[in-house]
């Protein structure tokens, strides 16, 4: 892990995992009402999958397969918030919140491709991935929290229905329209 790498991980926040469940149970509920948020939702449990898949692998192949599967469904999931999700978010009042979101997914991004050079049995690997894993982990904590919960309040049906189609759109256009969540 690189020396910045250490200093966003001493300073970013770190959420129990009560105040994480709490979090997700509260964009639980929202997503009775929006058929965007159950999706980004199904695919955060997927993303939490993969990394679980990712830290049982016991050998180098079996961690480059299961980092692939991250990488694979977390570009899939981040290009749809970024195309859909996101400009909702700074076209309303939420700007700073759609500028945070975007740069911390374009470092989760450049942090796997990082895993890609380093020996997966490493412990540079275990402590970027470990790195990675956290900052996903807080990225999806704040949607959960408040930035998406802010954005299902929004009473606008035809928001809903139109950012609904868009972020499925989006994901299968990179995903395919058959893609399996593991």
């Amino acid at each position: 892990m690189s020396a910045l790498d250490k200093v966003v991980a001493a300073i970013t926040p770190t959420e129990s995992e009560d105040e994480r469940r709490e979090a997700r149970a509260k964009a639980d509920a929202a997503a009775t009402r929006c058929d965007w948020l159950r999706l980004i939702l199904a695919h955060h449990r997927a993303i939490e999958e993969a990394f679980a898949q990712l830290a049982a692998a016991s050998d180098a192949n079996g961690r480059r397969r299961a980092q692939k599967w991250l990488a694979t469904l977390l570009n899939g999931h981040s290009m749809a918030e970024e195309a859909v999700i996101y400009p909702a978010m700074a076209l309303g009042e939420q700007k700073s919140h759609a500028t945070t979101a975007y740069t911390e997914q374009s470092g989760a991004k450049v942090n796997l491709a990082a895993l890609e050079g380093l020996d997966p049995m490493s412990q540079d690997y275990i402590d970027k991935f470990e790195h990675v894993r956290g900052a996903v982990l807080h990225h999806m904590y704040s949607e959960e929290d408040d930035w998406f919960i802010d954005l299902a309040d929004t009473e606008d049906a035809v928001l809903h229905a139109r950012l609904g189609a868009r972020y499925a759109e989006e994901f299968n256009r990179y995903m395919g329209p058959d893609a399996e969540m593991s």
